[in-house]
């Protein structure tokens, strides 16, 4: 099936998730992405399942967010992240509330079922240039105002601080530099920054950076775990 056709079946049988009959197959494409995640963790033993969505919110993105139960969210220091905030905030507690009453609608299911917990933990502010180590003014400008929206539109609670540094605000769980030349190098080796070497033209400063990038990302999957592990959902 094509993908456009996937989500066309996606978007038919989501109201039939609240019907009265063939539930069975309303919900084994509702819940298509998270059958097929379940199924390969268990065949290569994961623990965790990173799941990476594009900036949509339509019907394929919602499929897969139903099938996770933490929600990282990705933002650049500037409007158009500022505005995706406002879009998603609202978007998934809509999509929360809605797979819980269509959960409740399949009195005994004939499979595991999703929870949809699809709880926020909190955001990383993406590629902000660095001069001397500290932000250049016109990105930190905009980082300044991801906690405020972030507490409004995610959170759905009030936020005094209109101009925090998001550096200190508990919500932002890392703020990760643009890593520049190194992207394309990555690319070229297939292989992630932190893992390039002076055979694929980290030489010099390169290297430095791929070097500091491996610690950059060991700290930044070292507090999403522990950000899952302190959660009840983790239980």
């Amino acid at each position: 099936m094509a993908l456009s056709g996937f989500e066309d079946a996606l978007s038919a049988e989501w109201p039939n998730c609240l019907g009265n009959s063939n539930l069975y197959r309303a919900f084994r494409v509702a819940a298509a992405f998270w059958l097929v995640l379940r199924r390969g963790a268990r065949q290569c033993n994961a623990d965790v399942v990173l799941v990476d969505v594009g900036p949509s919110l339509g019907a394929i993105n919602r499929s897969a967010l139903i099938a996770t139960d933490y929600v990282v969210i990705p933002l650049g220091a500037d409007l158009f992240s500022r505005q995706g905030l406002r879009n998603l905030g609202p978007t998934l507690r809509r999509w929360r509330n809605d797979w819980r009453t269509r959960r409740r609608n399949w009195e005994n299911p004939e499979f595991d079922l999703p929870r949809g917990a699809m709880e926020p933990i909190g955001y990383l502010i993406q590629q902000h240039g660095v001069r001397l180590s500290r932000p250049v003014i016109a990105y930190d400008r905009w980082a300044k105002r991801m906690p405020a929206e972030y507490t409004r539109s995610v959170l759905d609670r009030e936020s005094a601080a209109e101009s925090a540094d998001a550096r200190s605000d508990p919500n932002c769980i890392a703020t990760v530099k643009h890593y520049r030349s190194l992207i394309p190098l990555a690319q070229d080796a297939r292989k992630p920054i932190f893992r390039l070497s002076p055979a694929d033209g980290a030489i010099g400063a390169h290297a430095n950076a791929a070097r500091e990038a491996f610690d950059d990302f060991r700290q930044l999957a070292e507090e999403l775990m522990r950000r899952m592990e302190g959660d009840p959902l983790r239980v």
